[in-house]
């Protein structure tokens, strides 16, 4: 061999201090440097998302931990004070839920589609004035329809409800017995103050129309709808140009309550054939549907006495009911993002009133825009706009009685005012912005409340 051989590195070098290796006692085992650390590494997952260390001594106790190991592995005396020193060793973390999508983000082209359909039938009085004889026959299509509206708004909560409760179904049969009996019944009430003749014709068409439009709208047919609408379309558009002769006139508006109600019938022989109806007698209480009714009734009086002080504030505000509808989606989908990022309830109620101002001011503005680009005056028709779009946003958490009575009281009010010969704006100015400012501060106080929004 050509050297010694050697038996450690280095030329002559000291051999290197070997560690001591610690000595076992039964508390400190050789293999973790700190038991405690070493379980709590083990359960980091657990004992982070843990609220309180009755928690995490659950979670000991259910990983079969025993009084033997707690003392000597653990050095601890017992159960609980094991599990406190996990909890103030481990720091807090809560894993945020999985998101999943939005149910009330708004749908623009629906809307859209909707703002559309409740503008068009005004076309259908542009191209029918030639038909009307005098006073009786506008104040029998105005009480008629003010009927028609009311009768139709309770209808579709009632019809809404047993769609969602009990199906499509159950939703027919109550749209097959309720759209014809309101349709009659507000077509005997123009009867009756029309007398026979065409202006009784006219409201016994509107009826007909308003009650296979609430049906389509209620299914969820807005297309249907707006095909239906597609002759009274053309009828207002030939009106720009010249008045087309009566015959004509009451062929478009024929064809169109025709088409509407045929295409009604159609979708709810569908759904009454998808499945068994529940037995008659059932569902949710008819009380329920009476506020939804009674502010359809408010509603109505209220945009009939603006068409009646300016004629085209109704259509500045029938055209904003697609904008106002896509708001009232986009603020309950705010409502649900607070909800996911308020971390404190404080900061919720923040974050839903900035959405309501926010809401309510866009609509608002989108009101202003619109009357200055026809030159109606703002502040009445803001203040109409407001007390209708706050008492929709209570409709739609169910909160229905306090916006029908508040409705009902501007609306009586302002009836009673334009009777006794009053000043109408001052009356309507006053009125329309208490009734906002109530409506506004229920909706502020009721619907900051997380339990609202379940």
């Amino acid at each position: 061999m050509s050297g010694p051989l050697r038996l450690i590195p280095g030329d002559g070098e000291a051999l290197p201090a070997v560690p001591r290796p610690r000595p076992r006692t039964p508390t400190r085992p050789s293999w973790a440097e700190d038991p405690i650390d070493e379980l709590a590494e083990r359960m980091v997952e657990q004992v982070a998302s843990a609220v309180h260390p009755y928690e995490v001594a659950a979670l000991l106790e259910s990983d079969g931990l025993t009084n033997e190991q707690m003392t000597r592995r653990y050095d601890r005396p017992d159960l609980f004070t094991l599990a406190e020193d996990l909890y103030a060793r481990v720091p807090r973390h809560y894993p945020q839920p999985a998101s999943t999508p939005d149910p009330w983000r708004p749908d623009t082209v629906r809307c859209a589609l909707r703002g559309v359909v409740f503008a068009l039938p005004g076309l259908a009085y542009v191209l029918g004035a030639g038909l009307w004889q005098g006073a009786a026959d506008i104040t029998g299509l105005v009480v008629s329809g003010l009927a028609a509206w009311a009768w139709n708004q309770a209808l579709s909560h009632r019809a809404h409800l047993r769609l969602a409760t009990e199906g499509g179904a159950a939703a027919a049969r109550t749209l097959a017995v309720g759209a014809p009996a309101g349709a009659l019944g507000a077509a005997g009430i123009g009867l009756l103050v029309c007398g026979p003749d065409t202006g009784a014709a006219f409201a016994a068409g509107q009826s007909c129309y308003l009650a296979a439009a609430s049906v389509l709208l209620v299914l969820g047919r807005e297309r249907a709808l707006l095909a239906a609408l597609l002759p009274v379309a053309a009828g207002g558009a030939v009106c720009w140009l010249q008045r087309p002769p009566d015959v004509l006139a009451v062929v478009l508006l024929l064809s169109t309550v025709t088409l509407t109600a045929g295409v009604a019938a159609h979708a709810v022989r569908a759904l009454l054939r998808s499945g068994p109806a529940a037995p008659k007698g059932t569902g949710p209480p008819r009380l329920r549907s009476l506020p939804y009714g009674l502010f359809g009734l408010a509603a109505g009086v209220l945009a009939a006495l603006a068409g009646l002080a300016e004629p085209l504030s109704v259509v500045v505000l029938t055209l904003s009911m697609g904008c106002a509808e896509w708001l009232l989606y986009h603020f309950r989908s705010l409502s649900l993002a607070a909800l996911r990022a308020a971390g404190t309830l404080r900061r919720y109620v923040l974050l839903e009133v900035r959405a309501l101002v926010l809401c309510l001011g866009s609509y608002l503005a989108l009101l202003a825009a619109g009357a200055l680009s026809v030159g109606v005056r703002p502040a009445p028709l803001l203040g109409l706009g407001a007390v209708l779009w706050t008492a929709l946003l209570l409709q739609a958490f169910s909160l229905a009685w306090l916006p029908a009575l508040v409705s009902l009281a501007t609306a009586a009010t302002e009836a009673g005012a334009a009777l006794a010969g009053l000043p109408p704006d001052p009356v309507a100015l006053a009125g329309r912005t208490a009734a906002a400012l109530v409506l506004a501060a229920a909706a502020a106080r009721l619907l900051t409340r997380p339990t609202a929004h379940r």
